[in-house]
């Protein structure tokens, strides 16, 4: 395997990513991934993937979104949409290199707002054949709201409605950990050991998170073939995200559903199930 730092440009940024070439000659497949919920490049959770698909004959291509890692852009706000622009031009740039095949191009997303950009990019990209996801988020609002009490949501539409008048007014956006202020952190978050990142983004990216909604676009996904992972009473992303996305997508499509662990327990845990339905589909749609 041969990697590689690759730049590439979405809207006059430089956005920074890393691509894994297998060995042999030729153009090989290749899989996209833009980052997911509060992940960098190559991350511990997204880097076993990575190696299986190489493994499996296909170049991955993953890139920090802007304003993460050695990537331009602001660095206190999450816009998902922003990032889906990312996506789809980091799917551009593959289809400009002579050692990848710009007539098999796949996306893979993994995670919230990870695998729902995914939806988006491929729902608006030609290029792309086919795509995997796994936990994926139908509407940024219902994420939010699930992820609380009723008593606690009431009080964060109250916190976030406040902040944007006061932002109208000329004051300051209320800087928050995005890990525990705009998602909850949950026991499961916490026992997995998820990063808190400190007071350092806006919650106005509150606002452009529950206007996110992918389940406006998977339907425009057909006739390229998407395979959804989801899990079982999963408290992260809940598997009704993932059903909802399921039947409002048209064929060929594929659900696959895990049982007995938690989200982040699901990436070791039932790797190898994942890995070989991963490289059966792509398998089966990009050659």
């Amino acid at each position: 395997m041969r990697t590689e730092t690759v730049r590439f440009h979405s809207e006059g940024l430089a956005l920074s990513g890393r691509l894994h070439v297998p060995d042999g000659d030729g153009a090989h497949p290749v899989v996209v991934q833009g980052c997911g919920w509060m992940e960098a490049c190559c991350s511990d959770v997204s880097e076993p993937f990575h190696r299986g698909l190489v493994a499996g004959g296909y170049a991955v291509l993953q890139f920090d979104n802007r304003g993460w890692g050695d990537s331009e852009g602001e660095r206190s706000r999450i816009e998902p949409y922003d990032q889906v622009t990312d996506l789809v031009n980091a799917v551009r740039y593959v289809t400009t290199r002579s050692d990848l095949d710009p007539g098999r191009v796949g996306i893979f997303g993994l995670g919230g707002t990870g695998a729902g950009n995914a939806v988006y990019a491929a729902a608006e990209c030609p290029e792309v054949r086919c795509i995997v996801l796994q936990n994926v988020v139908a509407t940024g609002v219902e994420w939010f709201r699930r992820m609380r009490r009723e008593y606690e949501w009431l009080e964060f539409k109250e916190r976030v409605a406040t902040n944007r008048v006061r932002a109208a007014c000329g004051g300051e956006d209320e800087l928050v950990d995005p890990t525990e202020d705009l998602m909850v952190g949950t026991p499961a978050r916490r026992a997995a050991g998820m990063p808190t990142y400190g007071r350092q983004f806006a919650l106005s990216s509150a606002e452009s998170l529950m206007a996110f909604r992918p389940i406006d676009a998977v339907a425009r996904v057909s006739p390229k073939a998407l395979l959804i992972a989801c899990i079982e009473d999963d408290p992260v992303t809940p598997i009704g995200h993932a059903l909802t996305m399921y039947e409002a997508a048209g064929p060929p499509k594929c659900l696959v559903r895990q049982s007995g662990v938690s989200t982040y327990e699901a990436y070791t845990v039932n790797y190898d199930r994942l890995m070989r339905s991963f490289l059966d589909w792509y398998g089966r749609y990009l050659g």
